[in-house]
């Protein structure tokens, strides 16, 4: 599958070399797949109608859906593009998995190309639909919040409360040592968005996470 990277700078996906960048080729016309990564794909999305040819048109996502760059209608949206983002929790490294985003009405075959192209680069694939958030910042984020307003409340110490969860549930590391090391307020960015988005209080993001926002603004 040949493909081409358009890169708009600041990718939280890839934010260095990769061999997803390795496989690309140059020329966006001779590819039969675009992927375009960074923090300005908006700024493509009027050359999405001339993509349609592709076999696939890649866009990386922040929180949004991908029918901000697509648009939707009557629940039957969905062409050859689809989106994605490698999960990332906060200012750690990019992990291996894409989560890639359909619509109802997404080709088959797109969807199958593009996981020929990431997998092909060593990478492991969830398709979700359309959903700000997609899988694992909706599942995760209300947990992250819920210790964070346990430690508030002094349910225990940042230290046991970690070492309980580890123990208790097998996890690599606790969720406040896990937020305080990825950057708490990255941690706010996400459940800001999610809770403008849906409005649940679960996602409402926790005090300790919008003082280290407040804290980073006035740095």
């Amino acid at each position: 599958m040949r493909y081409a990277i358009i890169d708009t700078g600041s990718s939280r996906s890839f934010p260095g070399d990769h061999a997803l960048h390795s496989g690309a080729g140059k020329a966006v016309g001779d590819a039969d797949a675009v992927i375009v990564i960074g923090a300005k794909i908006g700024e493509h999305a009027a050359s999405l109608p001339r993509w349609k040819e592709k076999t696939a048109v890649l866009l990386e996502l922040g929180t949004e859906c991908l029918g901000v760059y697509t648009g939707e209608s009557r629940g039957e949206e969905g062409s050859n593009v689809l989106g994605f983002a490698r999960f990332r929790l906060g200012d750690g490294e990019p992990s291996k998995l894409i989560e890639l985003v359909r619509q109802p009405r997404t080709s088959e075959t797109a969807l199958a190309a593009a996981k020929l192209i990431f997998e092909g680069a060593g990478l492991q694939v969830a398709v979700c639909g359309d959903f700000a958030g997609r899988i694992i910042d909706r599942l995760v984020r209300p947990y992250y919040n819920a210790a964070l307003r346990r430690l508030d409340e002094g349910l225990a110490t940042a230290d046991d409360l970690d070492t309980t969860l580890k123990l208790g549930l097998g996890y690599p590391e606790g969720p406040i040592a896990l937020l305080e090391r990825t950057g708490l307020a990255r941690h706010f960015d996400v459940t800001q968005a999610l809770f403008e988005a849906y409005g649940e209080p679960a996602y409402a993001p926790a005090r300790r996470a919008r003082v280290a926002k407040q804290r980073k603004s006035k740095a």
